[in-house]
C-alpha cells in the first residue's frame, strides 16, 4: 500500500506555549484518516502544518516521499486542502469561484473548463454553476469548498471540520461523498465528533493536549453485537443465557450485564425474551467500543450508562 504522507516527531509552538508535541502518524493511499479530539487538542493546528500554512518547530512532514519544508512547491501540489471556514466569496458564482481558484493553482487555461466540470460532477454541483455562492445553503458552502480542493485531481486531501454545522441529511450526503473521494486519494479529516469519525472513517488518532494519545484501525475496535442491560428482580448471568437470542452474559456489578447476541438477533430480540421470562428490564443500551471508552477517559468525561 502506497504512503502519502508521514509525519515523524511534529511539534509547534506558540511562544512558549506547546501546542502540538511529537506527532507521529501515516496515511496510506485509499484511506479516510480521522483526526479526533475535543476543542483545543490542536487538531486545526495539525492540519496546517500538513496543508504548508504552518511550519513546525521540530519534525518532519513527507507528502509522497517529498519534504513539505525543502520542497513546499512540489509537495503542495499534491494536496487539497478545506479549511474549517472556507475561504469563499460570496458575491462570485459558482463557476466564477471554481475558475478563480483553478488559476490560483496555475492549472492551464485550456484545461481549466474540464477541471472545473470534474470537479462540480463529483461534488453534486453540475447544476449549480449560475448559483451566487451567497445563496448557497451551508451543505452546498460545503461541496463547494471540496470541489476546489480536487480540482487538481490531488492525492491527499485534508478536510478540517467538514460536518460542522450541517444538518444530519446533509452530514450523510458529505459522508458518502468523503468515501467515494477516498477511492482516488487519501483524506485526512479532522473533527470533535466520535460518532462522525467512526461512520466514515478507517482509522482514527486521538490527540488530546496536543499530543498523540491512540493510533488504531477502527475495525478492530467496533463492539459487534453486544447490549449492555441492567434488570430488576432475580437476574443472573446464567438465567440471561439460556435466553433464546443470547450467545453469553456476563454480570457488571449489582445489577448490570453485558450480553452478547447471536448475529441474527438484535435488541427487540433481546427485550422481548427479558420480559416473557419475568424479568424487569430497566435499561437497554448498546454496548461502547473500547475506543469510545478511551476517548471519554481522554477527555475527562464520564460514562452515563
Amino acid at each position: 500500500m502506497d504512503t502519502l504522507v508521514r509525519v515523524t516527531d511534529l511539534s509547534r509552538r506558540f511562544g512558549r506555549q506547546l501546542v502540538l508535541s511529537d506527532v507521529n502518524l501515516c496515511l496510506q493511499k485509499g484511506e479516510v484518516l480521522g483526526l479526533l479530539g475535543p476543542n483545543g487538542a490542536g487538531k486545526t493546528t495539525c492540519l496546517r502544518l500538513l496543508s504548508g500554512l504552518l511550519a513546525p518547530t521540530t519534525g518532519r512532514i513527507e507528502i509522497e516521499g517529498m519534504d513539505l519544508a525543502r520542497d513546499p512547491i512540489r509537495a503542495k501540489a499534491a494536496l487539497g486542502y478545506l479549511p474549517e471556514r472556507p475561504p469563499v466569496h460570496p458575491e462570485l458564482r459558482v463557476d466564477e469561484y471554481l475558475t478563480y481558484c483553478a488559476r490560483l493553482r496555475r492549472t492551464p487555461k485550456r484545461e481549466i473548463d474540464e477541471a472545473v466540470f470534474a470537479a462540480k460532477d463529483r461534488c453534486g454541483l453540475s447544476n449549480s454553476g449560475g448559483r451566487l455562492i451567497a445563496k448557497l445553503s451551508k451543505g452546498y458552502r460545503q461541496r463547494l469548498g471540496i470541489a476546489q480542493a480536487i480540482l487538481h485531481k490531488p492525492r491527499v486531501l485534508i478536510l478540517d471540520e467538514p460536518t460542522e454545522g450541517l444538518d444530519p441529511f446533509q452530514m450523510r450526503e458529505l459522508r458518502g461523498l468523503i468515501r467515494e473521494l477516498a477511492e482516488n486519494c487519501g483524506i485526512i479529516l479532522s473533527s470533535h465528533l466520535l460518532p462522525e469519525v467512526q461512520a466514515v472513517c478507517d482509522r482514527v488518532v486521538i490527540l488530546h493536549e496536543g499530543r498523540v494519545q491512540l493510533d488504531a484501525d477502527l475495525a478492530d475496535n467496533q463492539p459487534g453485537n453486544v447490549w449492555r442491560v441492567k434488570l430488576g428482580g432475580q437476574a443472573n448471568a446464567e438465567r440471561l443465557a439460556d435466553l433464546p437470542p443470547v450467545a453469553g452474559a456476563v454480570a457488571i456489578g449489582a445489577e448490570g450485564f453485558q450480553i452478547d447476541l447471536f448475529e441474527e438477533a438484535g435488541s427487540a430480540d433481546l427485550a422481548r425474551a427479558i420480559v416473557e421470562d419475568g424479568l424487569d428490564l430497566l435499561e437497554l443500551v448498546p454496548e461502547r467500543s473500547d475506543l469510545e471508552r478511551v476517548f471519554f477517559d481522554l477527555i475527562g468525561v464520564e460514562e452515563t450508562t
